[in-house]
């Protein structure tokens, strides 16, 4: 079992920045692949991005490319991912997940936290 706590949102300014993280317990959250989700309002959870265990290798939804920045320290079980130039489109609760797959749909994740809130105005 992987424990999922994710911490850092909050209320920011259109064009503003946030940095979420996500701190894993349990078993160590090597070698899953992480990602981050998140879910709007009436709307159905989507990717957002992710990245690999071994290789480091990235993948970006295209809505956050260039703005947004995904990281993990495993020394430290901690995921992060650092939103700039937020949109108001981009207010949403965030979730990290972990799973054995580096994919983009939520099925393939088995684990996740239990999410932080970012609401970016305009």
């Amino acid at each position: 079992q992987v424990q999922l706590v994710e911490s850092g949102g909050g209320l920011v300014r259109a064009g503003g920045s946030l940095r979420l993280s996500c701190a894993a317990s349990g078993r160590t959250f090597s070698p899953y692949a992480m990602g981050w989700f998140r879910q709007a309002p009436g709307k159905e959870r989507e990717f957002v991005c992710a990245i690999a265990w071994g290789s480091g290798s990235t993948w970006y939804a295209d809505s956050v490319k260039g703005r947004f920045t995904i990281s993990r320290d495993n020394s430290k079980n901690t995921l992060y991912l650092q939103m700039n130039s937020l949109l108001p489109e981009d207010t949403a609760v965030y979730y990290c997940a972990a799973g054995p797959s580096f994919s983009a749909r939520p099925k393939a994740y088995d684990y996740w936290g239990q999410g932080t809130q970012v609401t970016v105005s305009s």
